[in-house]
């Protein structure tokens, strides 16, 4: 018996200890990419600006074809809002709240019951181009699992990012415009 008790009273310490750290663990959650593309920033905004072009650089809309969208509310800028639906993605929403022309975007995004966040874009000239940055800001709470999960974020989201950004750069230097 007492082996037992040693083993649960064990299990339960480090249950414990686990959620203690999780405690001091960040609820804010950032995640961001930038790339340098050789083009102005009049140039790469409307894709950024846009949730129709934003299809065009997606690397999820690359991943699953089959994705299904509806788009509503002006063509771009704010007030711009794109639903999907996908069987490896689930369901969710992205609206464009905020835009500033050849500078700034801000993206309210919905994924359901697996929460929320906001994307930016951020355009800085860099030479003859222009850098861009997307990243990604979220709250997780106070859940211990979700706060553990937090330390994954910019490993799962920073490839994506990293791949959609490339694909961007591609798209846009390749003589694409966003008009």
């Amino acid at each position: 018996m007492k082996p037992l008790v040693r083993l649960l009273v064990g299990v339960a310490l480090l249950l414990g200890l686990l959620l203690a750290i999780s405690l001091a663990l960040p609820s804010q959650i950032t995640v961001a990419r930038s790339v340098d593309i050789n083009a102005a920033e009049a140039d790469i905004f409307p894709f950024l600006n846009s949730p129709q072009k934003f299809n065009e650089w997606s690397p999820w809309a690359a991943r699953d074809k089959d994705m299904v969208y509806t788009f509503s509310g002006p063509p771009a800028g704010k007030g711009a809002r794109m639903t999907w639906k996908s069987d490896e993605f689930g369901e969710g929403s992205q609206e464009i709240i905020e835009s500033e022309p050849n500078k700034f975007i801000k993206v309210a995004l919905d994924f359901g019951d697996q929460g929320g966040g906001t994307s930016y874009y951020r355009l800085t000239p860099k030479g003859a181009g222009t850098r861009v940055t997307w990243g990604f800001d979220t709250d997780i709470g106070n859940n211990p699992m979700m706060r553990w999960m937090g330390l994954m974020f910019d490993r799962w989201i920073g490839a994506d990012y990293e791949d959609g950004l490339a694909r961007l750069a591609r798209q846009v230097e390749k003589g694409g415009r966003g008009q």
